[in-house]
């Protein structure tokens, strides 16, 4: 089963884009300067951010839903991203290089089945669960940190 992962919309976080610190501080996000890669991965490009970008570490509700899974967590985005990533049939680096929690959800919402992954094994994992006619997306998540890592539906 083919598959798309996603990134998240920069459009979500373009508000706070090189806010002064004080504004940040007030939305509860700190900006960090990328020291070390890996170390920041982003969720809007998928990718780790090099030394010298800039990250902002943000609470982000990636699962908005009228459901028991309703969930938030720190996610890493890079400031002032403006291209959302997608890919089709392709594992991301930012998650090849990581061991991954995917959690598989239906149409109401509700996990159905969950699995971890080495992130060089997942692309059979992600056809795998899709091709349950049950399973409307996937979340995948850092297993280790357990922060938000993409979406990944059908293609």
């Amino acid at each position: 089963m083919s598959f798309k992962v996603m990134g998240l919309d920069p459009s979500l976080f373009e508000n706070l884009f090189f806010q002064d610190e004080k504004t940040l501080k007030e939305a509860g996000v700190t900006r960090y300067a990328v020291d070390t890669n890996p170390g920041y991965p982003d969720r809007i490009e998928m990718r780790d951010l090099e030394v010298g970008e800039t990250a902002l570490l943000i609470n982000f509700e990636h699962l908005p839903l009228d459901s028991p899974y309703r969930s938030c967590h720190a996610i890493f985005v890079k400031e002032g991203a403006t291209k959302q990533f997608e890919v089709e049939d392709e594992i991301p680096g930012v998650m090849k290089s990581r061991t991954l929690s995917v959690r598989a959800f239906d149409s109401e919402q509700m996990m159905i089945d969950a699995r971890l992954v080495s992130g060089e094994d997942a692309a059979a994992l992600f056809s795998k669960m899709l091709s349950n006619d049950k399973v409307s997306y996937l979340h995948v998540h850092n297993a280790i940190r357990g922060c938000y890592s993409g979406l990944v539906i059908r293609a």
